[in-house]
């Protein structure tokens, strides 16, 4: 169970009910500000990821070998996209759960996320075979 859907409000309504009582309605203005405050630095934080992201391509990452070696359990899918600096490209249908992403970089190699809920459950890097890398990255087809 996910407790913390519970305990953010019950912190809250019990942090403003001690400001009431400890200073009155100067502590409640202290709680509603700070509440302010810490939801715009939030959305702050989310508008500039996502500023970012809108600038590259989706799906893709400078190095999936390094992406694969930071990504730890239960990581949220905006901490993902923060470190990618990319929208990972879907491949799970919309609103189905879990939700699978996928980041590539240049060499071909790529890391498939799940999420359950928003958190990262699992990933795993996949790397092109030797031939077929440096196949894709001296010549285009030619037909």
């Amino acid at each position: 169970m996910n407790f913390q859907r519970y305990l953010v409000p019950l912190a809250a309504v019990v942090l403003t009910a001690w400001a009431w009582q400890s200073w009155g309605w100067l502590g409640l203005a202290m709680v509603v500000t700070g509440g302010v405050m810490w939801t715009l630095l939030h959305f702050t934080r989310l508008v500039q990821t996502m500023k970012r992201a809108s600038q590259r391509p989706i799906g893709f990452v400078d190095s999936a070998v390094m992406l694969n070696a930071k990504l730890k359990t239960g990581m949220n899918l905006m901490h993902v996209i923060a470190m990618t600096k990319s929208l990972g490209e879907r491949l799970s249908a919309e609103n189905v759960q879990p939700e699978v992403y996928k980041w590539t970089d240049e060499g071909a190699s790529f890391v498939t996320c799940t999420f359950k809920d928003g958190k990262l459950t699992e990933w795993a890097m996949t790397r092109p075979d030797a031939a077929e890398a440096e196949a894709s990255q001296t010549s285009p087809e030619i037909s």
